[in-house]
């Protein structure tokens, strides 16, 4: 290998994290072509884990190492919410010492790509593209390894939970998690609050809020909170909640 590539390869392994997939489009953009990241692998310095997708040779690489690269490198808005939101940051009313099921949210018409899709992360991940929230609020940091990922804030992450609700969102689990978000910060709930278009979403969250007396639901502008008109039947039959105009399951209402 010659010293200007040696150089560059130098470069690039002190620039990177351990633990990150490095993609292929992003290091052609970055001066790496696709024959010498050839002579990278041929050399054992890489390895590939799919189409489009390298990791150095013998890197431990899970599935936020992958969602680092989506957000960073391809500039995808995909992160960790719902429930492995909450998960991560402690929020969780049990928390898995090693989660089997991984919830990445992301905007509409995305494409993850396949070198993540077929990738054996040693979990299962499910996606939700949708635009009820915008894609870049409502977002936090958190350290991981050597790099850093983007996940949901708590608000946002239940919101993401109140959207799969009730096909493949517990609510009675919802409630059990809104009850350990005592802490809030009632700034980022009305912005959340006041950009979100999905009514079923906004309406459950501040019920929910409400039911478990939450002390920061004091400060919010609901004046400026579109919840739409009319009635919402979230299950087919339960208890009716007039002042949200939305019907939930009487095991949910029954709740202390």
């Amino acid at each position: 290998m010659s010293a200007d590539i040696s150089s560059k390869l130098n470069r690039l392994l002190s620039s990177q994290p351990l633990g990150v997939v490095l993609c292929s489009s992003w290091l052609v953009e970055n001066g790496y072509s696709l024959d010498l990241q050839q002579r990278y692998k041929k050399s054992q310095r890489f390895e590939s884990i799919g189409a489009g997708a390298l990791i150095r040779y013998g890197d431990h690489v899970d599935y936020l190492g992958g969602v680092n690269a989506m957000q960073t490198q391809l500039g995808l808005s995909l992160h960790p919410g719902g429930k492995t939101a909450l998960g991560l940051q402690g929020k969780a009313h049990y928390l898995e010492l090693a989660p089997k099921h991984v919830q990445l949210f992301g905007a509409h018409g995305e494409h993850v790509p396949l070198w993540f899709k077929k990738q054996d992360w040693s979990v299962n991940v499910k996606y939700m593209l949708s635009n009820f929230l915008p894609a870049e609020i409502g977002l936090t940091e958190i350290p991981h390894k050597q790099f850093t990922v983007k996940v949901s804030e708590p608000a946002r992450a239940i919101m993401e939970c109140l959207y799969l609700a009730p096909k493949s969102q517990s609510l009675l689990e919802a409630y059990e998690l809104m009850e350990g978000l005592n802490n809030l910060r009632p700034a980022s709930v009305q912005k959340l609050l006041e950009a979100c278009n999905s009514i079923k979403v906004k309406r459950l969250f501040l019920y929910l809020a409400e039911k478990a007396n939450h002390d920061w639901m004091q400060y919010l502008d609901l004046s400026s909170v579109n919840l739409g008109s009319g009635k919402r039947a979230i299950v087919a039959s339960g208890v009716y909640i007039p002042k949200y105009q939305i019907t939930v399951p009487k095991e949910l209402e029954s709740m202390e």
